[in-house]
């Protein structure tokens, strides 16, 4: 399933994470790293760095700290 998320800019059709975006977003919002999401979901850190880059591309945030934040408003 899917995450929709509605950007407080807009008020067009809402990006959606990818399955596996959400759940890189879950980990580092825990507080494990790159390499410990890697590890965790059987992926190279260049691939968990690419998730996370597009996760900050769809909604439009800078930081660790915003996905985080993110995260935890989602419940994730």
């Amino acid at each position: 399933m899917s995450l929709t998320l509605a950007t407080p800019q807009t008020d067009t059709a809402a990006p959606t994470l990818a399955p596996r975006e959400q759940e890189a977003l879950r980990h580092i919002a825990a507080g494990r790293t790159y390499l410990q999401t890697a590890r965790h979901m059987g992926l190279s850190k260049h691939t968990v760095d690419a998730y996370l880059r597009r996760i900050r591309a769809k909604l439009g945030i800078n930081s660790t700290a915003e996905m985080t934040r993110l995260a935890i408003s989602l419940g994730l």
